[in-house]
């Protein structure tokens, strides 16, 4: 057999019109705020157009409900255990074999250019990198600080419209025309502290937005952990709601100042123009005896989701002018486009704001993909996915051999909107970050009708009937009625931990 490097020049050689690659990533974004999913409650037309003009992927999950293991795991194509990135603490082994990597053997050319968030910063698997830096990696959305190989400089301006700028400069000045490339474009919206850019702060003003079913969930009919959880709405601290004090109050050594040094006098200007005059509102209803109970939710889960969707709004408006300037330089028939995000997220499900469970909202990624000449537009695709998937895709894309120690499967076969019948009928799910938010680790198998959770560090399960039970509300855990699903699920699981390498459980938390 040849040595992998002869392998990819072969390919290249067999392969010579290979598409570009544009994987466009944002960070916590949930399906119901993506309309090609049919949320309902924003539009999104330049992910839509997308869509329409490719497919969407209706059953796509992660492995890892988190940031950091949901990158490593589409890097390279391994569930966390395997790839070293288990939680958001975990170091990043570089050194391991990645898709970029792999692609650039293969005669592409490779770059990375907004947020990263691994702990280590990327190597020769990307021909140039420019990464969010500061705010734990997560990068700070005005006038943020971006990391080179050659050092760190701060760009004047809104993450969003710098992460889309800076993917433009490259493709337009770097970019060698006989190479196949591949970009990965990564923004930081919309993930917490949600700031949005200044031309959209007073989107959705005067506007309701609809709370979800489960906002007031009582938490009855499972085990205690969600109810135990620290992410409900509820407890989301002022700051984090942009309440803040007013133009010539705020205290630049305090957190929020420190968010807010960042700005331009201008910047500032604009943002206090706005919010000065919502956070005094909040003041006069709180004083007011109007914001206890049920109503405090109600209102605070409207300045959430209006800032959420406001940072949605511009990464939806970057997105589009990057499709644009694919239309305007004649690139659009031969580049692949995709748009996902790390995990989903609760956009008020449960009376949440955050991500980690195995439920439906955080478990669940957006996905579509458009390849002009390959999908048919408006295709739907209902195969099971997951991001262990997207390497192998993409390397396969390249015609370069895909190693045989990813787990993932190529979506290739998938994309003409038929499932193969060999295809995946379940996935497995694993979240290790035991405690933070006071979630504590579970792993599970879905299927397309049932999900089976297993809370191991005290021996609990869960089991839902997604078809009966969609919002996942009562457990049928030890219900007789469901007692030969429930043993077909358990034999899933531990076909599943089988097939994918997992080491048995820790004694100390087997029960």
């Amino acid at each position: 057999m040849l040595p992998a490097k002869e392998i990819c020049a072969e390919d290249a050689k067999r392969n010579p019109q290979r598409p570009n690659i544009l994987f466009l990533f944002s960070d916590d974004h949930a399906l119901r705020t993506i309309s090609a999913y049919g949320g309902g409650i924003n539009n999104t037309p330049n992910i839509d157009r997308i869509a329409s003009e490719g497919a969407t992927f209706t059953r796509s999950f992660c492995t890892n409900s988190i940031c950091c293991p949901s990158r490593a795991s589409i890097l390279t194509g391994k569930h966390s255990h395997l790839n070293g990135v288990t939680g958001n603490g975990s170091k990043w082994d570089g050194e391991q074999m990645v898709f970029p990597r792999l692609l650039r053997k293969a005669g592409y050319q490779t770059a990375l250019i907004g947020k990263w968030h691994l702990k280590g910063n990327p190597g020769d698997e990307f021909d140039f990198w420019k990464i969010l830096s500061g705010a734990g990696g997560q990068g700070h959305y005005y006038n943020p600080d971006f990391l080179t190989a050659k050092g760190t400089e701060q760009i004047t301006g809104y993450s969003s419209d710098i992460i889309a700028n800076e993917a433009m400069k490259w493709l337009a000045t770097q970019r060698v025309p006989k190479k196949p490339f591949m970009l990965m474009c990564q923004f930081k919206a919309p993930h917490v502290h949600r700031m949005p850019a200044p031309r959209y702060l007073r989107l959705y003003d005067g506007t309701q937005i609809p709370e979800p079913p489960t906002l007031f969930d009582n938490y009855r009919g499972r085990q205690p952990y969600a109810s135990k959880a620290w992410m409900q709405i509820k407890g989301i601290p002022n700051h984090v709601l942009n309440i803040h004090p007013a133009a010539g109050e705020v205290d630049t050594s305090r957190r929020v100042g420190k968010f807010m040094a960042r700005m331009t006098q201008s910047q500032r200007d604009a943002w206090h123009a706005v919010f000065d005059t919502r956070n005094a509102e909040y003041h006069r209803l709180k004083a007011e005896g109007k914001l206890e109970g049920k109503d405090k939710i109600r209102y605070q889960y409207q300045r959430y989701i209006k800032d959420y969707l406001r940072c949605v709004a511009a990464v939806d408006e970057n997105i589009g002018r990057l499709l644009h300037w694919l239309d305007q330089m004649n690139l659009t028939d031969n580049t692949i486009v995709i748009y996902s995000s790390d995990q989903g997220y609760y956009t008020g499900e449960h009376g949440w704001a955050e991500k980690r469970w195995m439920y439906e909202e955080s478990l669940r990624m957006p996905l579509v993909m458009r390849w002009p000449g390959r999908i048919k537009p408006g295709t739907r695709i209902d195969g099971m996915v997951q991001n262990i998937d997207y390497a192998p895709t993409f390397i396969e894309i390249a015609g370069a051999t895909v190693p045989a120690a990813m787990q993932g499967k190529s979506l290739l076969p998938l994309l003409t909107g038929k499932t193969p019948d060999r295809w995946r009928q379940s996935i497995y799910y694993h979240y290790y970050d035991h405690g933070a938010h006071n979630v504590p680790r579970h792993e599970g198998v879905r299927t397309g009708r049932y999900k089976l959770i297993h809370y191991y560090t005290d021996g609990q399960w869960e089991l839902f009937d997604l078809e009966k039970d969609p919002n996942e509300l009562t457990s049928k855990y030890n219900d007789p009625a469901y007692a030969d699903v429930q043993s077909k699920l358990n034999l899933e699981l531990a076909t599943l931990r089988k097939q994918y390498k997992l080491p048995l459980l820790p004694k100390f938390e087997r029960k």
